[in-house]
């Protein structure tokens, strides 16, 4: 037995700016809007995803959202729609991305929420070093971690190494 239709439920922290993306990006107004709340209904894919103005539960860098096309020319054709609309924050064509070569490009809405819409072409045995090392805000990686504050704490003289030693 499969599930007939996906939901998805997110708080934003601005309702207008929120429906003015989404409507752009799926390409359709939304189904419902209702003061703090509107939703979509879509059919390709089968999802329903309502979005709720909470200012103060807004999460950010919990992950992507995203659609996988059937088609590289499907994933051409949406990227030059995103385009003209302003929509497209990244580009990756041919990237070894989560152990797979694919064709993407990436939206993010007003409140940083990142929509990734992309073709697979192939598995692949390696993700791209670009992702590891350096712009870990695409490719299915969290943002770079903050820094880690470092505390300094005394330790007893009888558990340090004599300076020269080698012990350490």
């Amino acid at each position: 037995m499969s599930f007939p239709r996906m939901h998805v439920s997110l708080y934003v922290s601005n309702l207008a700016a929120s429906v003015n993306f989404y409507s752009t990006f799926f390409g359709q107004p939304a189904t419902k809007v209702k003061p703090g709340y509107a939703k979509y209904v879509l059919d390709s894919p089968s999802l329903i995803i309502s979005f709720i103005e909470n200012p103060e539960r807004v999460q950010s860098n919990f992950g992507h959202l995203g659609f996988q096309v059937e088609t590289f020319e499907e994933m051409s054709n949406r990227l030059v729609q995103a385009r003209a609309q302003g929509l497209v924050s990244k580009e990756e064509i041919g990237t070894s991305c989560c152990y797979a070569v694919q064709d993407k490009f990436w939206a993010t809405d007003p409140d940083g929420v990142q929509w990734e819409v992309y073709y697979f072409h192939e598995d692949a045995e390696f993700n791209d070093p670009h992702y590891e090392n350096q712009d870990a805000s695409a490719c299915c990686m969290p943002p770079v971690a903050e820094k880690i504050e470092l505390k300094m704490v005394e330790t007893q003289a009888t558990n340090t190494c004599a300076p020269g030693s080698g012990c350490c």
